[in-house]
């Protein structure tokens, strides 16, 4: 009995060990998974809760992106807005037509001074022997750079990017209308340049430099007019639909 009694009190001490160790792991899954809890969102804590409206616009930056752009504001922001938005070639038929009214008014201005006009005199490229032939006048009595001029007054108020954007926004009557006019006017236009090309090269035999920048001025938009006529971009084609 005597023997027993060591060996009672050793396996009660090993028995207390371990429920002292058990009692320690337990104690440590206790404190780590609080500790985890508290370093989980709140919004993962809770996965069967909807996420709030802040960390949905969080997860997605480029939402705000998306957004559409207001408006311009103010007669400024309205009267620039078309630029923005007519597209490349409406843009270059603009600033074509810009440029030959300019050279436009400058031969009128020098078919009344010719002491103003800035060009060569000598050998083939004579400005001055050109816009003083009898070809510089209709019929003998109308000045060929006024007609130039009334022409591309016309054709800049046409080509501008608030003429355009009516046509690519207005009604499908509006879009026709605009459309065919500006072709009509471009073909109109290329067939006095080829009559004018005639005159310089076959009659007067010499070239006006000024001349000749408005004859490639004007075929470039008579290319870009047929083209956008022939293959109209999908904007023009919804709103000639509506």
């Amino acid at each position: 009995m005597a023997g027993q009694k060591p060996a009672a009190r050793q396996g009660q001490a090993r028995a207390q060990k371990q429920s002292a160790a058990t009692a320690t792991t337990k104690a440590n899954s206790t404190r780590n998974g609080a500790a985890s809890s508290r370093s989980r969102p709140a919004s993962a804590a809770a996965p069967g809760k909807p996420r709030p409206a802040s960390a949905t616009a969080a997860a997605r930056p480029d939402a705000a992106s998306r957004a559409a752009t207001p408006p311009p504001s103010g007669i400024f922001g309205r009267l620039v807005a078309p630029f923005r938005t007519v597209g490349a070639l409406p843009l270059a038929t603009f600033i074509l037509s810009l440029y030959a009214l300019g050279a436009s008014a400058y031969l009128t201005v020098t078919h009344f001074d010719p002491t103003a006009l800035i060009c060569s005199d000598n050998g083939i490229v004579n400005c001055g022997a050109v816009t003083t032939s009898p070809q510089s006048m209709v019929f003998g009595i109308f000045p060929v750079a006024i007609l130039g001029l009334a022409f591309y007054v016309f054709m800049a108020a046409l080509n501008s990017p608030w003429v355009w954007r009516f046509q690519q926004t207005g009604s499908a009557q509006l879009a026709s209308i605009l459309r065919y006019t500006r072709l009509g006017a471009a073909i109109v236009g290329m067939g006095f340049v080829l009559y004018l090309v005639f005159a310089e090269l076959i009659q007067i035999k010499l070239i006006c430099l000024w001349c000749t920048s408005v004859h490639v001025a004007t075929f470039f938009i008579f290319a870009l007019v047929v083209f956008n006529t022939s293959f109209p971009p999908p904007s023009q084609v919804r709103a000639g639909r509506g």
